[in-house]
């Protein structure tokens, strides 16, 4: 029997990844056979399947599908002598006796995601390591390093602990100082990790969320930050650590450092609640067991207020025109507490996004044995592409297209499109192993290894080769491309802190910074394409992979090929290679081995 279904394909599926309630879809297997064929569809957590019989047409069967309850659902065929056939590798249609679920994600009647986010270029910055501008102190505690390119602390105290208490002075000056080469990047957001008054340089250990971190600089050098961005069509998005506070904290106040009485220091503070003990004071439950995280109770009514309330930290930060809040480890925030911090933040601008770190595919994630809803329409209006990024960097390292095929079907057949186009697609952030480093093919094992190994200069051209191939994949791709702060100009840095090293000013690699600036220059030129285009495969092997964005007469084509094969493209009129000075080919053009480019019928400067 020669059946065809593919849900990427429209003729198969009228609309391509997740689905509105009540939106009407049409569903139709294409193949020659007289016999019925039955759509089998399950509702996640909900015992027993739908029979829905398809009507028979020309070619094939058909099913107008109509759901009202928003949801995941999970669906597969069955034809007439029993034969079942479900979802394969690359959502082609595969017969089994246990066939894989294909998956529709319903989401809630008028969900969208903020337009301006899609189609940028987004900027990672780690607060404390980008640029210093003017004296810096810090608290009696801390230590300043003397240099700024020292290596991070990364040693254990006596007690066995990483403290965290060295700093080199990155601040709201050295940003508003860097705006100008931010732009010639074409950044349209910043993401800022942490910048609330804390106790360690990555501040994940929230002191106070009303306050800006005094190393950092002041709440109203932070406003003038945001207004200079936003004349520059920059926004600012800002890390939302809402799992856990420090211990040393206003709330927690474990060593008297703030006023007022904290949760550690009685039972009768007003923050006590907001914390779970479980033998007063000395054992409380902590973010994956590290003590100096104490980890909050989000269902406690006071804490939920104080975060999302009408006078809580949501809506203050908020009275700035900023971009939003990227929510640190999303998945042990309960849904609930999720449904209120989106509430929170489109109520103060609906504009604003709220974007989740998951690592995972997040449409049918399973956190804590419980399905989460992150893009049923009340939570999430997109996460951190990890699942992209390892597809990336396996299909540079392996020349095996397999990978990457298969993660770009999932994404696009599970997510919702206004989701798919409002990604955080990254190649390294501040929890990973610097890309160069991650593709340059050099091991260390050990935290000395890592403070001391580099890439040879053979290992670094190879690596930099690499690095240049994947972010072409990065800016091309559906969602919006994430550059972590040093990777446009070669840094190299191993797992934390060794990613975290500051931005090395005085040893720019230019080469590398030219080719982030040229593919910034691609994207923003042709930004109607990168909008919310879809993608389209035009041709793929073992090695090479070619596909398209393309909108209205505009288009874009990206060819990858990592094999030892040559190709021959034929095309109607005439394309500009973009990433080689806007050469133009008439009707044809030759894929050699071991190149990448980016093809397009409009150039640019």
């Amino acid at each position: 029997m020669n059946i065809y279904y593919n849900p990427l394909d429209v003729r198969c599926k009228s609309v391509t990844g997740g689905i509105e309630q009540n939106q009407n879809v049409m569903i139709r297997v294409y193949g020659k056979s007289t016999e019925p064929c039955l759509f089998v569809l399950l509702k996640d957590g909900q015992s027993g399947a739908q029979y829905l019989r398809m009507d028979e047409v020309a070619d094939g069967w058909e099913l107008l599908l109509n759901l009202s309850d928003p949801g995941l659902y999970f669906y597969y065929f069955q034809f007439n002598d029993g034969r079942k056939a479900g979802c394969g590798k690359l959502r082609d249609l595969e017969f089994a006796g246990s066939p894989a679920f294909y998956q529709i994600l319903v989401y809630e009647t008028g969900f969208r995601t903020p337009s301006w986010l899609k189609g940028g270029i987004m900027y990672q910055i780690f607060p404390d390591r980008f640029y210093r501008s003017g004296e810096v102190s810090v608290a009696p505690e801390k230590w300043l390093h003397q240099s700024w390119y020292e290596s991070p602390e990364y040693r254990m105290n006596a007690e066995g602990k990483v403290l965290n208490n060295d700093f080199f002075g990155g601040n709201i000056r050295g940003i508003l100082e860097k705006l100008d080469y931010l732009q010639s990047l074409h950044v349209t957001v910043l993401y800022l990790n942490p910048i609330f008054r804390s106790f360690s340089n990555h501040r994940y250990d929230t002191g106070n969320f009303m306050e800006i971190d005094p190393t950092f600089g002041t709440e109203e050098e932070f406003a003038r930050l945001v207004e200079e961005c936003r004349k520059r069509g920059i926004r600012i998005m800002l890390d939302g650590v809402f799992n856990h506070t420090g211990d040393d904290s206003l709330y927690f106040n474990k060593y008297g450092r703030y006023p007022g009485v904290g949760a550690y220091q009685s039972k009768d503070s007003k923050y006590y609640a907001w914390y779970n003990f479980i033998h007063y004071p000395e054992k409380y439950s902590a973010w994956w067991g590290i003590d100096n995280l104490p980890a909050v109770n989000e269902e406690c009514p006071s804490y939920a207020d104080y975060i999302t309330g009408e006078n809580g930290v949501i809506r203050y930060w908020l009275k700035y025109p900023l971009g939003g809040f990227r929510l640190d480890v999303a998945d042990e925030l309960p849904d609930e507490f999720i449904e209120k911090i989106r509430l929170a933040v489109k109520a103060a601008d609906p504009e604003a996004v709220v974007l989740g770190e998951v690592w995972e595919d997040a449409s049918n994630k399973i956190a804590y044995s419980k399905r989460r809803k992150y893009f049923w329409g009340k939570e999430l209006d997109s996460v951190m592409n990890y699942p992209l990024k390892d597809a990336i960097i396996q299909f540079i390292l392996s020349g095996d297209t397999s990978l990457f095929r298969q993660t770009v079907a999932m994404l696009r057949d599970n997510y919702p499109k206004s989701v798919l186009d409002s990604l955080m697609n990254i190649l390294g952030t501040h929890d990973t192993a610097r890309i160069l480093t991650a593709l340059g093919g050099v091991h260390a094992y050990t935290k000395d290894e890592m403070s001391y190994t580099k890439l040879s200069e053979s290992a670094r051209r190879t690596a930099k080769e690499r690095v240049k191939a994947a972010t072409v994949l990065l800016f091309t791709v559906f969602g919006v491309p994430c550059i972590y702060y040093g990777d446009e100009i070669g840094m190299e840095g191993y797992s934390d802190p060794f990613c975290r090293f500051p931005f090395d000013w005085d040893h720019m690699d230019a080469d590398m910074l030219a080719h982030f600036r040229r593919l910034a220059e691609i994207r923003s030129s042709l930004h109607s394409v990168f909008y919310d285009s879809e993608y389209k495969e035009i041709f793929a092997d073992a090695a090479c992979l070619v596909f398209e964005r393309r909108k209205g007469k505009e288009v874009a084509v990206v060819i990858m090929n990592r094999g030892s094969d040559r190709y021959e493209m034929q095309y109607r009129g005439k394309l500009y290679d973009l990433l080689h000075e806007n050469i133009a080919y008439a009707d044809h053009y030759s894929i050699l081995p071991k190149t990448y480019t980016i093809l397009s019928n409009k150039p640019i400067k």
